[in-house]
């Protein structure tokens, strides 16, 4: 099973808390614990905190599927009119 370890200010974006909030809803939870290398604390996840973490990338892939599609659209509208000036100045040349 894998695991996902957070850091308390990790954990309170996911919570909707502030890191302190999210420190004192670790320890009500009893979630694993560890300092790592890096001095922060993190909290590992249980199964239903994963599959909370989860839907939010989920969304947010979502989200950032929709900006890709209008950057393309975008790109197609600019490219249209750049092939529409560049059809206009030739004719004007002529």
């Amino acid at each position: 099973m894998p695991q996902i370890w957070m850091t308390y200010d990790e954990f309170a974006t996911l919570s909707g808390c502030d890191a302190a909030e999210a420190r004192v809803q670790a320890l009500h939870l009893s979630l694993d614990r560890r300092k790592s290398r890096d001095g922060n604390t993190r909290v590992k996840l249980t199964p239903a905190l994963m599959a909370r973490f989860f839907e939010t990338i989920r969304e947010a892939e979502f989200d950032l599927d929709e900006a890709i599609a209008a950057l393309r659209d975008t790109h197609r509208q600019m490219s249209g009119v750049r092939a529409a000036e560049r059809e206009g100045l030739g004719r004007g040349v002529a």
